[in-house]
């Protein structure tokens, strides 16, 4: 495990206590946290260094390993009890509800859907003990060579206001996601005019819209509806060799100054995550807290 310096421990503790200026500040309306396992898979490491920086919000997505639905109900309790302690709130959970390809209409596509009804159960169940009313799911993955269509969208759109019906009171937060039926700002858009349901809405991930080739921000923001945008993810990615690849906060193209003005700007009041993605050889929770550090300074400025 990489320890850090003394510098580095010394930089960490002038920079928690700018994070805890803020608190006092009126940049404190952007709520912002990371996804925990970006951290440390341990729940306790994660929150720890949570407080550290004075950030009061998680997104929870796997905890001690595996996914937070794929653990049992004792587990979810005690990371619900280190959070309290730690003074953290869960922002949203994350599933991964309808991450897969869309069933064919058959016998055998209906057990599928079957188990992710069952998904969908488990994870409001965990929902509610976590104390938030978000989660983050998808619009299922296209197949290799696949790609949407009109029929597709149909059912995909039907399926989603099921969802919205089973998981009333909650707030179903559909992220943009390479691979998807849903990856672009422009198909977020479309797909928020065809389904209504108002616990729909978008884990808006400008970073994922670069990908599908969309310029995120402003041209793939401005086709969303931002009273639908539930929560937002944060990172930052570059072009290297014709594709879209993440980097550190500030080492690249994306502009998360412009983005998160448009969004207080337009009303925005929910949460964000530093979502890093991007991987530096000396580990996980080196990588998260240099973008932190990183975006730390872009919300001192907005």
């Amino acid at each position: 495990m990489y320890r850090h310096t003394r510098r580095e421990l010394l930089a960490g503790s002038a920079l928690a206590l700018f994070a805890r200026r803020l608190g006092a500040m009126p940049l404190a309306q952007i709520k912002l946290g990371i996804t925990t396992d970006e951290i440390d898979d341990d729940v306790l490491t994660a929150a720890k260094f949570l407080r550290q920086y004075g950030l009061k919000w998680a997104e929870v997505r796997n905890i001690w390993g595996p996914y937070n639905t794929s653990q049992p109900m004792e587990k979810i309790r005690e990371a619900v009890k280190i959070f309290d302690d730690n003074g953290i709130r869960v922002s949203i959970e994350g599933t991964g509800f309808f991450k897969i390809p869309l069933p064919p209409e058959t016998p055998e596509g209906q057990k599928i859907l079957d188990e992710q009804w069952k998904l969908l159960d488990s994870a409001l169940e965990r929902a509610k003990a976590f104390g938030t009313a978000k989660l983050r799911v998808f619009t299922f993955m296209l197949r290799k060579g696949e790609t949407p269509s009109e029929k597709s969208y149909a059912r995909i759109d039907e399926l989603m206001r099921e969802a919205a019906r089973r998981a009333k009171g909650y707030k179903l937060a559909v992220e943009n996601i390479g691979g998807g039926h849903v990856w672009s700002g422009a198909q977020s858009g479309e797909f928020l005019k065809r389904v209504k349901e108002d616990n729909v809405g978008i884990t808006w991930d400008p970073n994922n819209a670069a990908e599908s080739g969309e310029q995120p921000f402003p041209v793939g923001y401005r086709k969303l509806d931002p009273a639908r945008v539930f929560h937002v993810h944060l990172r930052d990615f570059k072009h290297q060799d014709g594709k879209v690849v993440w980097t550190a906060v500030g080492e690249g193209e994306f502009d998360n100054l412009g983005q998160i003005r448009a969004l207080l700007k337009d009303g925005y009041k929910e949460t964000f995550t530093l979502e890093t993605h991007w991987r530096d050889p000396k580990g996980k929770m080196y990588s998260t807290e240099t973008s932190l550090k990183a975006l730390l300074k872009v919300v001192e400025r907005v």
